[in-house]
């Protein structure tokens, strides 16, 4: 093996000698070593590494979404969680259109009218839920607060005809009692209170499982804050927590529709119901991951 003198390895590594020194005394530069005061370095060294020198984190998923739509990227990972996420969860909630027509709207922001009569809230309420995406994934590491939440509620329902009653408090909780399934909800006059327990208990936990998520989703749904809106919101919540937490994110898409309200009203007495089920979404949008070669 060739060794060199302090000079040269400086020169080569472009740092001071007296940094070199410092490697070697520290034990940095694998057989280098002294003869008297002169350090000997083998001539294929390699320079160490700075001790404070950051790792760089690998990308998560949330990384990905926010640069692609920072980038207005067409057929990523971003354009098709909008399409399936919006498509899916307004579906559940009643509303006539189709995947194409969904995916029209967000790539043209059109829609086009032959011969088919369209509810003005449908789409709406289509073009409003993916501004709520938007916001998820631009705000995905905030505490949970109610501002936040109402924000998505005023988001979701602006424009639409349910913001035109004097009644329907859009962008706050509910001034008439409501049912969710035949079962009842919290009243009006509870639910400020029930949400602050609600996400004061969220917030003290340590560390934030898929089986936590759910967990807050359950309870959110049964206080049903909103007037309208509720399972959308509480979908987004979701998908916005999952990304925090580098959870991967799921979407309940319609033949699990039943399974999900079975789900939700079973928690309590057993949550493999619900838990099952967001797991066999969370495999699919897995399959999408594996699509876009996004490892998780």
């Amino acid at each position: 093996m060739k060794y060199i003198s302090v000079a040269e390895t400086a020169k080569k590594w472009n740092i001071s000698e007296r940094s070199v020194r410092n490697y070697c005394a520290q034990g940095r530069v694998p057989d280098a070593f002294l003869t008297g005061k002169t350090w000997n370095i083998p001539e294929n060294a390699k320079k160490p590494e700075r001790a404070n020198k950051r790792v760089k984190s690998p990308r998560t998923l949330l990384d990905i979404l926010q640069e692609e739509k920072a980038k207005k990227y067409s057929g990523g990972i971003y354009h098709k969680t909008q399409i399936e996420l919006t498509y899916n969860s307004n579906h559940m909630e009643g509303s006539k259109l189709t995947h194409d027509q969904t995916r029209y709207i967000f790539e043209t922001n059109t829609i086009g009218m032959e011969n088919e009569v369209f509810n003005v809230d449908d789409i709406i309420e289509t073009a409003n839920h993916f501004r709520c995406i938007d916001l998820i994934i631009d705000n995905a590491k905030v505490t949970l607060t109610e501002k936040f939440i109402k924000n998505i509620h005023l988001i979701l329902k602006n424009g639409t005809s349910d913001s035109r009653k004097d009644w329907f408090a859009v962008g706050n909780y509910k001034r008439v009692p409501n049912e969710v399934g035949g079962m009842a909800t919290a009243s009006p006059e509870e639910v400020s209170t029930k949400m602050k327990v609600l996400l004061g208990e969220y917030a003290r936990k340590n560390e934030i499982t898929f089986e936590d998520i759910l967990d807050f989703h359950v309870k959110f749904e049964r206080i049903h804050p909103f007037q309208d809106g509720n399972g959308r919101v509480g979908r987004l919540l979701m998908f916005k927590e999952c990304l925090k937490h580098n959870i991967v994110p799921f979407i309940i898409e319609d033949d699990l529709k039943m399974f999900y309200y079975r789900g939700l009203k079973e928690w309590n007495r057993e949550k493999g119901y619900l838990m099952d089920t967001c797991l066999t979404a969370q495999d699919r949008y897995k399959a999408y991951l594996d699509y876009f070669r996004i490892p998780y």
